[in-house]
């Protein structure tokens, strides 16, 4: 229980770091979901197929899986301003990302399937609170302008 308290103060401290930086990434089109912000240790972002170290100022895009290794920490910025801060052994995938004000498109969907994490809702959350979800394999999370942490262990 101790091991496990730490590692969540530890990944909540990581995520108020994370916090403190400017939120978009420049000049960010419709296909951009975000940006990686802050990248410590093993960290990738698989693509297509491949896995792409994952370090500071990658773009991310839909569907793109972020990974971390034993030792590894990410912090990510979404293009609507949501924070996710993921801890050591933790991959979470972009199932779905759409921010397009201009024509009432919204839509994020998270799915993780292991590991620690830190969300921050952004302005798809308050824009339209129905179409932002976060998935873990036993629970999925509506979120409507909230900030949680979230253990997902695997069986």
């Amino acid at each position: 229980m101790r091991l496990l308290l730490s590692r969540v103060s530890a990944i909540f401290f990581a995520g108020m770091i994370i916090f403190s930086f400017p939120a978009r990434p420049a000049r960010a089109d419709e296909r951009t979901a975000g940006v990686i912000r802050s990248s410590e240790g093993a960290t990738f972002v698989a693509r297509a197929g491949t896995d792409i170290p994952g370090r500071e100022g990658f773009t991310l895009q839909e569907s793109d899986v972020l990974r971390t290794g034993h030792d590894g920490r990410l912090g990510v910025i979404l293009r609507d301003d949501t924070r996710l801060s993921l801890g050591p052994d933790t991959e979470i995938k972009i199932e779905q990302f759409v921010f397009v004000p201009s024509r009432s498109a919204f839509g994020l969907v998270l799915r993780m399937a292991r590991g620690a994490a830190v969300y921050v809702s952004g302005k798809i959350a308050v824009l339209s609170p129905k179409s932002a979800r976060f998935e873990t394999p036993v629970a999925t999370l509506s979120t409507r302008g909230t900030t949680f942490g979230v253990i997902v262990r695997p069986d």
